[in-house]
């Protein structure tokens, strides 16, 4: 059977070839424990932990020693939310917390979390682009107001957060300013002292790196954060437990990768995603594009066909590897919580596909899906529809 077109970039990336060849040592004779500082082994494995520290700091503007190695985005996500709140709930106090109605799925559950260890949470409503408007941040401070979190670049609908702006509202309080990049680092310019931002997630396997590995930047080694895991004190304490150097080496490799050709890439898959929309344009097809394409990350298009909904989207567009919300909640019956918060009704969100082009994504793949949605969804289809209601 024929692999269909993969268009599912924002879910995962292919692990580039040059990663797997970096990684492919550490995975067979280079077996040593970074913590072991007595001989060669160990020596070469802190070696390679170190090189890919700075390699991921340099992508980001940071500090080598700001790197935190982690295994995935939702870790890191966890370490400063439930860090945080327990910093201050086991001190007796009660924090308050604010983040957006659109983050990603795991750090709206550690939000929940916090809630039940005692933090106050307040959660804050997104324009018809998904993205924070500043006086709605504004009006949400309290004097107790210690963390604010902010997605950089929307895992859904790819809209870019005014992450700037914002961080320099919350620092005017003294607010820490986290946000999940785990869909921004290797696809957008980001330079955290610019920005403002004080702990940052990411994650590997979104930038054509290995799974099973993230990290979190944290700016002020002297925050307050307590571990959710405890153990060896590796990571400065923040993140105990034996590395996982081939994965660490493989998110070093790809952010270097990433770092080199950032900018030309960026400008391909701008191309890429206009030829797709010209494609379906010329072809009559009928859609709606959710969020904003002046305030968007290159490689994604979130697209709704009106009201046929999921199962019957999924029937018509076999060929192309396409989601039609996050992956991580996918198999919702709601439809998707992003697109709501939008103003779409359940059934335009249920009839929305998620397109993520990526680094091998080539033209004759985009000519080639434009091909089939515009069979499934151009004139003739709509008109067949018509008649069928």
């Amino acid at each position: 059977m024929k692999e269909p077109i993969y268009l599912d970039y924002n879910a995962t990336t292919p692990t580039d070839p040059e990663v797997t060849k970096a990684m492919a040592p550490f995975l067979a004779d280079d077996f040593g424990n970074p913590a072991s500082q007595g001989h060669s082994f160990g020596w070469k494995a802190s070696y390679a932990v170190e090189k890919a520290r700075k390699q991921l700091a340099a992508l980001i503007g940071a500090d080598a020693k700001q790197i935190v190695w982690t295994s995935g985005a939702t870790e890191s996500n966890n370490m400063v939310i439930l860090g945080r709140t327990w910093a201050d709930t086991f001190e007796g106090k009660k924090p308050h917390l604010i983040t957006t109605q659109v983050e990603h799925k795991c750090i709206l559950e550690a939000f929940t979390q916090a809630e039940k260890f005692g933090a106050e949470v307040t959660v804050l409503p997104v324009d018809s682009d998904g993205r924070v408007q500043p006086d709605t941040l504004k009006a949400a401070i309290k004097p107790n107001t210690v963390l604010a979190s902010f997605i950089l670049v929307n895992n859904e609908i790819g809209s870019i957060n005014p992450i700037k702006e914002l961080s320099a509202i919350c620092h005017e309080h003294n607010i820490l300013v986290h946000t999940d990049a785990a869909q921004a680092v290797g696809k957008i310019e980001i330079d955290v002292n610019d920005m403002g931002i004080d702990l940052m997630s990411m994650s590997g396997h979104k930038m054509y790196g290995p799974k099973g590995i993230g990290a979190l930047f944290v700016k002020n080694p002297k925050v307050k954060l307590v571990p959710l895991i405890v153990g060896g004190q590796q990571e400065s304490g923040l993140r105990s437990g034996t590395l996982n150097v081939p994965g660490i080496v493989g998110f070093g490799k790809a952010a270097e990768l990433a770092s080199d050709h950032l900018t030309e890439e960026s400008e391909r898959l701008t191309q890429l995603r206009t030829l797709l929309l010209d494609e379906l344009n010329r072809c009559g097809c009928q859609y709606k594009i959710n969020g904003s394409m002046q305030h968007r990350v290159a490689g994604n298009i979130s697209l709704c066909f009106g009201d046929i909904g999921t199962d019957l989207l999924t029937l018509k567009l076999q060929g192309i590897a396409v989601s039609s919300s996050s992956a991580c909640s996918s198999g919702s019956v709601t439809g998707s919580y992003v697109l709501s918060s939008l103003g779409l009704s359940p059934t335009e969100a249920r009839s929305t596909i998620r397109i993520g082009i990526g680094r091998f994504t080539q033209r004759e793949d985009i000519l080639a899906a434009a091909k089939i949605i515009a069979a499934a969804f151009g004139p003739d289809d709509l008109s067949q529809q018509d008649q069928n209601a």
